[in-house]
């Protein structure tokens, strides 16, 4: 499971990059709507992040 979770992440964090990029090269992209989607995008890694710590920690006491 954390190798899965581990690839997720990589994909969102890839994603968070392509907006951020986007957004620095496009100044008629409207602000509120991309930025919008980066913190999203920020709140979901922590969301993965959590739970891939969890999985590890459980894995090290099995």
């Amino acid at each position: 499971m954390p190798d899965k979770l581990d690839a997720l992440l990589e994909r969102l964090k890839a994603h968070q990059r392509t907006l951020i990029l986007a957004m620095a090269q496009h100044d008629g992209m409207p602000a509120g709507s991309a930025l919008r989607q980066v913190a999203e995008l920020e709140n979901v890694i922590a969301a993965v992040e959590a739970v891939a710590a969890e999985e590890a920690d459980r894995a090290q006491r099995h």
